[in-house]
Parts: structure tokens; C-alpha cells; sequence
């Protein structure tokens, strides 16, 4: 997994890399403290649900240009989950009551409330959720920073479950173990016979910006300057099998277009990755952005001529 921390002004980034594997792991004690977290957890989801405050959203429309743009279709309801440091401190209190482990473990359930109350929020709004109560249905605990003293050296983790009570999980002579060397360990995920662990490092990478045309790539990075790729032989390659597959079309021989179709797709593929491999060994430490183009318009039969419909057709903007 890959996350952006930062952007600079001389076009690098800062890119933060996270990879998770996983221990295995036997102790009667993770089962009992994952019982106890899913609980918990559970009933903080109950609580801010029932805390939820539904308002609505109203169609919008606004002028651009000569014409009206609805921004917002229908009129749909919104939650909004309750926040304020009241009804924290609320949900806490009523948390703590029946928690046998170390008080950290219930700012984590808390948090992880959250985060599941918030990513069900975001799926409802976009349609892909229904207006019903999310359900914990898998066992883990998720465990927070203050609950871990990780100690690099020896190459393991010490999880505080009650005070004075703690479980050990090692990863010396692991076989991931010199893929994370120097890397910085998250929030680990407790499972009923395994540890996930998180690692992460951050690296700069540069930037390059792509400005499409139909026979060109043309790209500029600071330490090599504008770079020019010549898609001619891209676009001949399709022109010759336009004029196959029509042939093979006009004889009404099926088989035969169906090859050249397949053999023209297997010859754009190996271009592609011939020139993403010669782009990685030129500027290898870099992310490469590219225009998002709209073939559908730039193929509709309303907006563009024959002739350039042809043109564009060419070019595999979604390769």
C-alpha cells in the first residue's frame, strides 16, 4: 500500500510504503482479549448509532455557462455522527464499566467505532450502503501505539494487556524479516492465531507529468529535461491491422478477422510494455502521471468528425 505524506516544490514527493505480515501466534489470552474487544466495540457502534443525527441535502443546481448543472440530484438524508467531547467522554465512561484490560484498550475500541462509523457514512452518501446499523462479524483487536514498546534490536513487540501483564510477539528469523530492515512497525491487528504487523518507510520519488498526443509522449522531469516519446510506430501498427481485419471483414471470413484482432492486441500489449519498461529504467525512482482522457468524447459521433474519430480510436488511453 502506498500513501502521499507530502508534496515539495522541486516536483518530488514524499511517498509513505506500508507492508503488513503476519506471526502466528498460540495464547489463550488473545481469545479472551479479542472477545472482550469485539464486545466493546460493538457497543460503541450501538451507542453513537443511536446518537446519529439525520439531516438532508437538497437538490442544488447552478449556471455554468448557458446552461444549469445539478450538482446535487435528490433530496437524501444525511447522518451525522455525534463528535463533541460530552458524548466521548459519555462513551468512554459507559465503556470503562466492563473493561478488565488496560484503559488504553478502550480508546482504541473507541477509535476503531469511529472509523468504522465513518467509512459506512462515506459508502451510504455514495449509494453503495443501506441505512442499517454496521455488524461486527470478524474477530480482531485492533492495538494502539501507546499500548506496544517495540524494541528493534532484539526484533520484537511487547503488548500491554493488563498492567503488569504483557504478551511478547517476536519477528527474528522471520522470512519478511530483511524485507522490513530499518522499517518503523504501526498499529499491529490482533487475529484468534496470528499477529498482522505493519511496517513503514517513507522514500522521495520525483514526479513526471505526461501531456498525451496522438503520436507523441511528451514528458518533463529536472534532472533529464523534456523527454520525447514517438508513438508513430504505435499508430502504423494499427493502421496496417485496420486494413487487415476490414479485409477479412469484406471476405466474410470470421476466423480469420478474430486472429487479427487477437494478434493486434497482443502486439499493442508487448509495445506498452516495452515503453513502460524503458520509461522505469530511465528515471527509475519516479511516479509517471498521465492525462486522464475521456475516449467516450473524444469517439462520440456528435461532438467529432469521421475522420478523427479514426484517429483517436487509435490510441489505448485505457492501456
Amino acid at each position: 500500500m502506498r500513501r502521499w505524506l507530502r508534496v515539495q516544490g522541486d516536483s518530488s514527493k514524499t511517498l509513505e510504503l506500508v507492508k503488513a505480515y503476519s506471526v502466528p501466534i498460540r495464547d489463550d489470552r488473545i481469545s479472551k482479549l479479542i472477545t472482550c474487544y469485539v464486545k466493546a466495540l460493538q457497543k460503541a457502534i450501538d451507542m453513537i448509532w443511536d446518537n446519529i443525527e439525520w439531516g438532508y441535502s437538497f437538490p442544488k443546481i447552478v449556471r455554468r455557462g448557458r446552461g444549469l448543472t445539478v450538482i446535487t440530484g435528490l433530496k437524501i438524508h444525511i447522518p451525522m455522527t455525534p463528535g463533541d467531547n460530552v458524548f466521548r467522554k459519555s462513551l468512554r465512561d459507559m465503556l470503562m464499566k466492563d473493561n478488565p484490560y488496560a484503559s488504553h484498550w478502550v480508546d482504541a475500541v473507541i477509535r476503531t467505532a469511529y472509523s468504522i462509523m465513518e467509512n459506512w457514512r462515506k459508502r451510504y452518501l455514495k449509494g453503495r450502503a443501506r441505512k442499517i446499523k454496521p455488524k461486527i462479524r470478524r474477530r480482531f483487536a485492533r492495538c494502539k501505539i501507546t499500548l506496544m514498546k517495540i524494541d528493534h534490536e532484539s526484533k520484537s513487540i511487547r503488548i500491554t494487556l493488563r498492567p503488569g501483564e504483557y504478551l511478547s510477539i517476536p519477528w527474528r528469523s522471520t522470512w519478511f524479516e530483511h524485507r522490513v530492515k530499518d522499517w518503523v512497525v504501526g498499529e499491529i491487528i490482533i487475529k484468534d492465531d496470528r499477529i498482522v504487523i505493519p511496517f513503514k518507510s517513507s522514500e522521495e520519488i520525483r514526479v513526471i507529468g505526461w501531456d498525451s498526443n496522438e503520436l507523441s509522449l511528451d514528458g518533463y522531469e529536472p534532472s533529464i529535461g523534456f523527454i520525447h516519446v514517438d508513438l508513430r510506430p504505435l499508430q502504423s501498427m494499427k493502421i496496417v491491422y485496420e486494413r487487415k481485419k476490414a479485409n477479412a471483414q469484406r471476405k466474410g471470413r470470421r476466423e480469420l478477422y478474430e486472429k487479427y484482432v487477437a494478434r493486434e492486441r497482443n502486439r499493442v500489449r508487448d509495445f506498452i510494455n516495452k515503453l513502460s519498461a524503458g520509461l522505469r529504467r530511465l528515471s527509475p525512482n519516479s511516479i509517471h502521471v498521465f492525462e486522464d482522457l475521456d475516449k467516450g468524447d473524444m469517439v462520440s459521433r456528435k461532438r467529432v468528425k469521421k475522420a478523427r474519430r479514426k484517429r483517436n480510436h487509435r490510441t489505448p488511453c485505457g492501456s
